[in-house]
């Protein structure tokens, strides 16, 4: 299947997005709040890198395709959020996974590293929810997912050598 990575990339942002509308915000020490969901969202993030070598530049289309899927099956208050989120952290781990011209497995932790912090301020802000405790939360869990792919890829390099 030619665009399978660019496919399971917008059908994970398009559950993601789903998710934070129907799953629960789970309070934080100190009552922030942070939704599990996110946990999942590293793998968005990896889903990209991979739906970029796949299509390249063209990702972007994807990227807007899930976006407004995303706006149109989930709560309007949230899907704002979420897709704008969404957008401007993926351009910023597009922009670095496309010019740092590193071997890929490291594209793939630099991009995700820029990325998730970026998606966690503007979704926390936007949803009234935004608290130091509460990006360090979101960012960590998407970093999760990042750096088990990020794994599983430079071993694979690793064993391919």
């Amino acid at each position: 299947m030619q665009f399978r990575y660019t496919i399971v990339y917008i059908i994970l942002i398009v559950a993601v997005n789903y998710g934070f509308t129907v799953s629960p915000m789970v309070a934080l020490p100190g009552g922030e709040k942070w939704p599990p969901i996110s946990l999942l969202v590293g793998f968005i993030f990896v889903a990209r890198d991979f739906a970029q070598r796949e299509v390249g530049h063209r990702v972007i289309i994807a990227m807007l395709i899930a976006g407004a899927v995303s706006y149109l099956m989930a709560d309007p208050f949230i899907a704002a959020a979420s897709v704008a989120a969404f957008l401007i952290s993926e351009f910023a781990d597009w922009a670095v996974y496309s010019f740092t011209g590193r071997p890929f497995a490291r594209r793939v932790l630099l991009s995700s590293a820029v990325g998730t912090p970026l998606d966690s301020v503007v979704f926390l802000a936007m949803i009234g929810q935004l608290s130091v405790a509460g990006v360090a939360a979101m960012t960590l869990s998407k970093m999760l997912g990042a750096l088990v792919v990020w794994w599983m890829v430079r071993r694979q390099d690793t064993a391919a050598a």
